[in-house]
């Protein structure tokens, strides 16, 4: 990644910064009891305990139907009555293990890694409670569905997982064995990823949900330590993603055209640049590639910077939901800041709250621990 010489934050300069933050949310993690989705049985789901389960975020039941069958879309208003509990456990284990191995990572104290491998062995090695390695039943609409493609954006919060396992490896208490079963599941849910139709639905989306998917791709891919693959997302961005959803300005069109075009796009541009951060290597890199029409990562940054430090100045109406909440602290602004050198970003970075309390911001947070990604060198 190309950093300007010295970097205008180091790794123990993010440490220092975001360290009192860490350490509250390893301890937490350190009080909760292992946990899994078989704990959370769906009514509804046409799988298994041991299969993840969801309802698509913005379908409703019919009120003019006696039963409410099938369900009836309300785009960008979130139906609180569907079954969540397996997302919100997916999450609630990434949360906790992003936290100790962020907090291993900076105090190197052994108990954070005895716990994280406690609650990864129960979520996805043991038997009885693991989560299956596919998501065939996730967004399922009741009436219509069993699930769809795009539910494979409910396991976006699993990317923190490989980044913590690999700062966890480093200490004693972390069992070899249990990280290579953990390498194994995703090996296999990427595996399923690529080859199942709900995969190949996912990757073909023209919005957020490509960009969200190949970003899962990677991470697993380069935990997996498949280089075939990590060629193959390098080729999606270049030639797919940027160029087929950025607009000349900056701007991202298929999500300015949602009724939550400001948290889509910070979404959205949160993704893209992580996706930089994950794939970029010396001689291979992302930050400052440009598609024949000039499109690139340097311009989407500039295009939403200004809102991100002001939001009165968004030009279109409020989002229907979450207004409020946004902006947080945006890893697009703390890897493109350090990226391209921009003081700016990464003041901004600073100033904005690094614990939104919107349940539908936090939902939209794919990194909590951003310590996670940076190279410490």
């Amino acid at each position: 990644m190309p950093l300007a010489s010295p970097p205008l934050l180091s790794w123990s300069d993010l440490a220092r910064e975001d360290g009192s933050r860490i350490l509250r949310a390893a301890a937490v993690a350190l009080e909760l009891p292992p946990f899994s989705i078989a704990a959370f049985r769906a009514a509804l789901s046409a799988g298994g305990a041991n299969d993840f389960y969801s309802n698509g975020d913005y379908w409703w039941p019919d009120p003019a139907a006696p039963d409410g069958l099938p369900y009836v879309r309300r785009d960008g208003q979130t139906n609180p009555a569907n079954f969540n509990h397996h997302r919100l456990a997916v999450r609630r284990l990434r949360d906790a293990v992003a936290a100790l191995g962020a907090a291993f990572a900076i105090t190197h104290k052994d108990g954070y890694a005895t716990k994280a491998a406690d609650l990864l062995r129960v979520f996805f090695l043991d038997s009885a409670t693991c989560m299956n390695p596919h998501l065939r039943y996730a967004q399922a609409i009741p009436g219509v569905c069993e699930g769809r493609g795009i539910g494979i954006i409910d396991t976006l919060h699993l990317i923190e997982i490989p980044v913590a396992i690999e700062a966890l490896s480093a200490s004693p208490a972390f069992d070899g064995g249990l990280g290579a079963g953990v390498r194994c599941w995703f090996s296999a849910y990427l595996e399923w990823m690529l080859s199942s139709p709900n995969g190949r639905e996912e990757a073909a989306e023209k919005n957020n949900h490509a960009v969200a998917y190949w970003l899962q791709v990677a991470v697993f891919a380069r935990f997996a330590r498949d280089e075939r693959i990590l060629a193959e997302c390098r080729r999606q961005f270049m030639d797919v993603l940027l160029p087929g959803q950025l607009a000349a300005d900056g701007s991202f069109p298929a999500e300015l055209r949602r009724t939550k075009p400001f948290g889509y796009s910070i979404f959205q541009l949160d993704n893209f640049v992580t996706l930089s951060q994950v794939l970029s290597r010396p001689g291979d890199e992302l930050w400052d590639f440009e598609s024949p029409s000039g499109r690139g990562l340097r311009r989407a940054v500039a295009f939403l910077y200004p809102f991100l430090a002001d939001k009165s100045r968004w030009p279109l109406p409020p989002d229907v939901q979450a207004w409020d909440g946004w902006p947080t602290r945006s890893p697009a602004l703390l890897f493109a800041g350090l990226a391209y050198g921009e003081p700016g970003y990464l003041e901004l970075w600073k100033r904005l709250p690094s614990k939104p309390a919107d349940e539908e911001v936090q939902r939209n947070l794919s990194i909590t621990q951003p310590l996670l990604w940076l190279d410490r060198a």
